[in-house]
Formats: C-alpha cells, structure tokens, sequence
C-alpha cells in the first residue's frame, strides 16, 4: 500500500536534494556506480511525490527497496569492514532517508544526517576544491533550513542567502581563533580508511611492463620543500622499495611487509624551519606503508622508521596524506659484509630459463677482472648496441630476459632493470631491484617540486667489495634525456607520454599559459594541505613557539576557553542591545521607530501607542509642508498591517521590497521637512 506524503514547503525539499547531491560529488571516485545510481533515483522519487507525481512507499515496498540494495552492499564489500566500506552504508542509508520524509520533523533529522556526510566527506576528500564543494553543500543545507524556518523565506532565495553570509562573516573571526589555538592532540588510536588496497602508485611485485602503464599517469605521488639547494635532476632518486625475488617473469620482496597495528595517526612532519641538508615530504594516500626518500637520508620526524635496505616506512598504511621530513647525511661506505643467507638471497635465479643471458653473464664474468669491471661491461653494451627507450615495449612472455636483450632490444626501465640483475646474478653478483621515482619537476617559482605517477622509476644496486651497494641505472646508458630531464623528453620523438589521458594538464608541456595555471593551482592546493589540512600537534606549536610567552599546551587551552566565553559575552550584550528598549527586527517597524525619533528630536512629545494617523496629525501641526507625506505614509503603513496588500506582500517579495523602498522614500521627505520647517518652541509640546 502507497501513501501519500504531507507536502514540506517545495522551496526548502529542492535546496535540500541540491545539498544532498553537492555532497555526493566528493565521492563519486569511491562509490560503487550503482550505490551512486541508487541515491540519484531515491532522492528523484522523493521530488516526484513532492511533484504529485508518484507516491510515496508503503511499508512492505519500503522493505523490499531496503532489503535489496543492503544485499547489493554486502555483495560489494564482501566481507572487508573499513572507515571507507561504513561510510559507503551510511550514504546508502542517507538515500534511504529520502523515502521516509513526509513531516518537518522527518526534514530536519535529514538536515542533520547531511551535516554529518559533509563531515564524512573529509575523511577521504582534504583538497582545497573538495573543501570548498563540500563548503557549498553546507551552505544549500543552510538555506533549505532558513526556507523551511524562516516565514516568507521560501519566495526569497537571496534573502536567505544574505542572511546566512551575514551570520557567516559574524562567526568567522572566532572561528579563524578558535582553529589557531584550539589544542591540535591526535587520537589515541584509528582505523584504517580503506580495505587493504593500494589506491595508485608503486606495487610490491613488479613484472616488467607494469611500470610502463604507471608511466602514463599524470597523478601526484608526492610533492617536496628543500632547506637547502635543490638536487639536480639527475640526483633524484627516490627509495621506496626493494624487489629481490625472481620467478621467471615477476620481481617482488623476499620479506613480506610486517602487518601494519591500530594505532594514533601521526600526519605530522618536523617542526621549525628546515636546515640546508633537510626537505618535507607530502605524500599522498597510497593505500601503502612505504615512503620515499633520497640516498643517505636519515628520519627526522617521528612517523616514519628506517628498515633494512636504507628504506623507511610508517606505522600503517597511508589511507590519507602524510606529512614527514628527513635529513640528508654524508655517504659512507658499508665496510661490511654479506651474510651467507644475504649473499643467497641476492643470488637467487630461477633453476631453468632464459639460457642465452645466462651464457653471455659467464663470457661477461670471464672478460673481466672485477665486479665492478663486469657491472660496467653491462651498462656498455647497453649504451653502444641499439638499444631503444619505449613506453610501447613488445609482448616478451617467454623467457622475457632473452627476448630482451637478444631479439626486441625494446623496453622501459623495469625490463632493463629485470635484465641487469639477471646478468649480475648469472655471474656470481649480488644485486637487487629498487623501486621508486627518479626526476620530478619543480612547482610554482620553483619553490618545491612535484613528483607524478609517471616519475616511476626501477633501477639496479650491486653488492661490490669494499664499496657495499652500488647503484647502476640501465636507463641513465640507454636514454640519458630519461635521467637528466625527465620522461617527456626521453619519449618525445616516440609522442608517447600521456597519449592516452587527453585531459591532464602536464601532457599539454609546451603550452604556457596551461601550465602557468596548473602550477598555481598546485601552490594553493600544496599551501593548503601544508598550513591548513597538516596543522596538526607539532605544526601548532611550532607557530606557538614563535609568539611571546613561551605557550603550552596548558596555555592554549586558557586561551580557547577564554575565546569561547568572550564570544558568549559578546553575542549576550549585541542580543541584550537589540531588544533593549523594544526594538523590532521588522524593517517597517524600524521606519515608524526613526519617524517617531525624529519627532522627538524637534522636541514634540510623542504617546506612547498612537496610530499612524495621529503620528500624521502630530507631524502636519509641526510641519504643515509634511502633512501629505505624512497621511501617505500612514495609509502605507495601515496596508502593510491591516490591508489586503499584507497578504500580497507576503507572497510577492518583489511588491513588498518596492513597498518598503516607497516608505523609505517618504520617510526620508518628512525627516528633512521637520528639520527645515519647525514649529515654534512655544507650541512644540501640544498634548
């Protein structure tokens, strides 16, 4: 059975759906399509009622609607419980929602629901421009509430809107107070955001190829300020992981990673000023615990730790944006050894396979006289023979190393890194496979730099006595523009890069005034997760540290009490003001109150309760010139209170805002007329 809704005002429904659809565009990258589609037709049924149109759900097809798209959710998790899978269900419970609205009661509880997506919203959204999507989800929620709230509000949407940028601006001061100096303490302990799954980036395994797809992607990995001097381009190579297994065809980590614990969540970097050899890193959500650091970088924040391979990682995975910094040290040679069961682990080779490079690694290993000698015999066929570049390698399923180096001769830095240390290993080498990022390109005035999804990079280190481990980069002898300026120019007579993302800004290099504009896109976006979105504990402090009287903690919580009651007094004392003396908030009371002010300015004695027409005959004794304009304004004021007019005024805004300027208008006559036409003193006080 269907019934019909009691119709809410159609003017507050319809800024409520525009909210409810604003919140959902932050989303829509995490949301299943169909949990998408779901809401769209639920808060659609929902105007249809409001239309007449259709009816609203009975109880037992309420149900059944209900009952079907919890089955879809639950097939779509299957079984993984996160932050990101609840707050997927509460959106679906929002749209649910919608079915149930009839009263006003039903309105606001779902004002509040959507108060708490907005919130949701930043768990998982922290950019400035979501920030401000998200801001004006808020403010369409807010004017739903006035149009429903407020009498005659539901026929002005600009009236509504002034009034909530006036209350807006009156809380933004304490507002702006209370995010400076409110305690910033980090939870004790969190959940993670997603299931376990990396968003975008680096993998622990790596089949030769896959790189070369992450290369066609233009999306932030993460972005750097230096203390210092920025390295050259040629000098960035970014650690983050180390791949020394080989089974033939995929690379990956001899160790698994150790599982992430529950804990607080730590986004904060060091606090002060960098030191020359110092830089920040903001890294964004990868899904991952792995972090990305120069060579010889030693950890100075506390929410990262260093593990073997002179890598570094975080407490759990990076479900949202990070913020650490490092400190660059002196190389120094590792004078020690490899254990025997190091030595075994960088020596593992699949039993069979790939003959042909496992031939040449022994005429290499019997051609020369030193491990070093050998590794740089391989980076020299490489840059001699014609060997090519590509982010359009040929199909190599079998024995891919041979294919490689014997046949195609075709390949980007995960193939010749994958050879390498093939070759290494075959001839008695230790060496391993590192993944990470090389290059990046600097942001707006070259005050930081920007490294994307297509700065992935693999290259080889080799185990040689006496100097440890020994970077050796095949791409930096096959394609040098690679190393020294970045993929664009390695591939540029290739036109590969990005050919298949049209849209993204970086592929469009040569055009400047695109480029201009992305890059101070990024410094505002940049300056914003820095100073807003990491103003966290340390950062807090670290800008307390730089006022007078050496504020705490303590301290800061006197000064967020102190805020907060001076704003209660304040607001107290403007409210007590206002009702002082029985002033009224309608505006054409206010206008009889300056008439009556400016009668008594002249010195006539006014009684308390007269009627307009006695306002009109006190005002034509003092002034004769400002009778008319008097009886005017006094039949103005009868029709505004007591005529037809009244009820006109309050369903046609625009009649009553020419009305009140009318008024306004005569007023203004008859103030001047009492000033320029007195009446003697001797009769000003007529009883």
């Amino acid at each position: 059975m269907s019934t019909r809704a009691p119709m809410l005002p159609s003017g507050a429904l319809l800024w409520l759906l525009c909210g409810f659809l604003v919140l959902l565009l932050p989303q829509w990258d995490r949301l299943p399509l169909w949990l998408l589609a779901a809401c769209l037709l639920l808060a659609g049924w929902r105007w249809a009622v409001q239309q007449g149109r259709v009816r609203l759900p009975g109880r037992w097809l309420r149900l059944g609607v209900m009952g079907t798209l919890i089955a879809g959710y639950v097939a779509t998790v299957s079984g993984h419980f996160s932050v990101d899978t609840a707050a997927s269900f509460f959106v679906l419970a929002v749209g649910l929602k919608w079915l149930e609205t009839r009263t006003r009661r039903d309105f606001f509880v779902l004002f509040f629901i959507l108060v708490y997506l907005a919130a949701v919203n930043f768990l998982f959204q922290q950019g400035i421009g979501w920030t401000l999507v998200t801001l004006a989800g808020i403010v369409l929620l807010l004017v739903a509430l006035q149009m429903l709230h407020t009498p005659g509000a539901s026929h002005s949407p600009a009236k509504g809107l002034r009034r909530l940028g006036s209350m807006m601006l009156k809380t933004l001061p304490v507002v702006l107070a209370l995010f400076i100096f409110f305690p910033r303490m980090a939870p004790l302990w969190s959940v993670p955001l997603v299931s376990g799954e990396a968003r975008t980036g680096l993998s622990d395994a790596m089949t030769p190829g896959d790189i070369s797809n992450l290369a066609q992607s233009s999306e932030r990995a993460f972005r750097v300020t230096f203390g210092g001097a920025m390295p050259a381009h040629r000098d960035r190579y970014w650690r983050a992981l180390i791949l020394d297994r080989f089974d033939g065809t995929t690379w990956s980590q001899w160790q698994d990673e150790p599982p992430s614990r529950l804990g607080r969540v730590d986004l904060d970097a060091g606090i002060g000023d960098l030191a020359d050899n110092q830089y920040d890193v903001l890294m964004e959500a990868s899904g991952e615990r792995w972090v990305y650091a120069l060579d010889n970088s030693r950890a100075v924040s506390g929410n990262v730790s260093p593990v073997p391979g002179n890598l570094f990682r975080l407490e759990r995975p990076a479900d949202t944006s990070v913020r650490y910094r490092m400190a660059l040290e002196p190389a120094t040679e590792d004078p020690r050894s490899l254990t025997p069961s190091e030595r075994r682990r960088y020596l593992q080779l699949p039993e069979q396979g790939n003959e042909r490079s496992r031939r040449l690694a022994r005429e290499l290993s019997t051609a020369t006289n030193s491990d070093m000698e050998l590794a740089q015999s391989i980076l020299t066929r490489f840059r001699q023979q014609a060997y090519f570049y590509t982010l359009r390698p040929p199909t190599m399923p079998d024995d891919p190393v041979d294919a490689l180096l014997f046949d195609t001769k075709r390949g980007f830095c995960a193939h010749y890194a994958s050879a390498t240390t093939f070759l290494l290993r075959s001839a008695g080498i230790p060496s391993r496979i590192v993944a990470g990022y090389q290059g990046g390109s600097t942001g707006a005035d070259d005050a930081y730099l920007i490294v994307r999804q297509y700065d992935a990079h693999a290259w080889v280190e080799a185990w040689i006595a006496d100097q440890g481990w020994v970077r050796l980069d095949p791409t930096a002898a096959i394609s040098p523009d690679r190393i020294e300026s970045g993929l664009r120019d390695a591939v540029a007579e290739e036109g590969s890069f990005l050919e298949d993302d049209w849209t993204s800004p970086q592929r469009y290099g040569d055009v400047a005034v695109v480029q201009w504009f992305s890059l101070q896109m990024d410094r505002i976006n940049y300056n914003w997760q820095r100073w807003v979105v990491g103003y966290q504990g340390q950062s807090q402090m670290d800008l307390m540290s730089r006022l007078p009287g050496n504020i705490g903690l303590k301290e800061l919580g006197y000064i967020t009490a102190s805020l907060v009651g001076l704003a209660l007094l304040v607001a107290g004392v403007i409210t007590a003001l206002r009702h002082s003396g029985g002033r009224s908030a309608d505006p054409v009371a206010l206008l009889v109150e300056r008439w009556v002010r400016a009668l008594r300015q002249q010195g006539v004695t006014v009684p308390a309760g007269v009627t307009p027409e006695q306002l009109a005959r006190i005002t034509a004794d003092q002034a004769p010139p400002a009778g008319r304009l008097a009886q005017a304004f006094a039949r103005d004021l009868n029709n505004h209170y007591y005529g037809s007019s009244s009820r006109r005024s309050r369903t046609d805004n625009r009649q009553e805002a020419l009305g009140l300027r009318v008024m306004r208008r005569r007023l203004s006559a008859i103030r001047r007329a009492l000033r320029e036409h007195p009446k003697p003193s001797s009769s000003r006080n007529r009883p």
